[in-house]
């Protein structure tokens, strides 16, 4: 590595979509959170109520327990959840249906991974990172080569599409936030690419009709627009609580296969169990520009 090392700086838009901030292994700084509830956290860990002091508490388990931002990162896992969109990808790719994902992960940026347990444990328990920097242990699991800049370590999905593309792989999957990415892999790529919709909260209706007409699978996260929009297409519907679309054949088949492995059905009309509030991306401000 030449030049100053980058800071260990590692900054997340998470739960609640409040900006978490990781220096050296530890949390620096907690924002406000915008959503009151979620109930993935509730299921899993109990939370009530977002706020500060509880998801302070989260990310320093999350350090503590699989040393995320840290070089004490576990790389690999089996499924966290029983269903969700890195579990989704990673079924895909053990049955040979994609042959490799572009995705975002603390230590590395943007990558291309090709091992299903990897894929997991890189991105099965974080949402909505926004910068990072270094860490070996992840750098050596994923492979120098498979990554944007090793010592920059950018998100950049178009970058990563690209990469993967002169690589050579013939069906691979890449998680976007932003719509117009969407919208310019499906335009570049057809239907070599499976386009992954993450971290959504913060779209817009706009945005929400692009993603439909350009993605295979998107995830609802607490978008009121999204929920909207669903009404007006022809999709398959997973979960009750943070609904996941099957938007394209292509989509449905992955999320309708992993259902089926995980002995669950299609959303049927059970009461939901979704965050509040949900958001019209409209009025919300956020510190990050998503739709630049």
């Amino acid at each position: 590595m030449t030049g100053t090392p980058k800071k260990d700086r590692h900054v997340f838009q998470a739960i609640g979509l409040a900006k978490v901030v990781i220096e050296d292994g530890k949390v620096v700084e907690v924002g406000e959170p915008r959503l009151n509830y979620c109930p993935i956290y509730k299921k899993f860990r109990g939370m009530e109520k977002i706020t500060p002091e509880a998801i302070r508490e989260n990310i320093e388990f999350r350090i503590r327990d699989f040393g995320l931002c840290t070089e004490n990162r576990k790389v690999r896992a089996d499924d966290y959840v029983s269903f969700g969109v890195s579990e989704i990808l990673s079924s895909a790719m053990a049955e040979g249906k994609i042959d490799a994902a572009v995705i975002a992960a603390d230590g590395c940026g943007t990558a291309i991974v090709t091992e299903p347990a990897l894929l997991q444990g890189l991105c099965g328990r974080i949402s909505g990172l926004i910068e990072t920097s270094p860490l070996q242990v992840v750098l050596d699991a994923v492979g120098r080569d498979n990554v944007i800049d090793p010592e920059e370590t950018p998100i950049d999905q178009m970058k990563g599409a690209e990469m993967a593309a002169a690589k050579g792989y013939g069906k691979f999957a890449v998680t976007v936030t932003r719509p117009k990415d969407a919208e310019d892999l499906r335009k570049t790529y057809g239907d070599s690419v499976v386009i992954v919709s993450v971290h959504s909260s913060h779209i817009n209706r706009a945005g929400a009709q692009t993603y439909f007409d350009n993605c295979d699978i998107i995830t609802a996260c607490a978008s009121a627009p999204l929920r909207e929009e669903a009404k007006n297409r022809d999709i398959l519907v997973a979960g009750n609580k943070v609904e996941i679309y099957g938007v394209s054949d292509t989509g449905k088949r992955m999320v309708v296969d992993k259902l089926a492995a995980s002995g669950r059905k299609p959303y049927a009309g059970e009461e939901l169990d979704e965050p509040r509030p949900l958001l019209s991306a409209e009025k919300v401000m956020d510190y990050i520009a998503h739709e630049r």
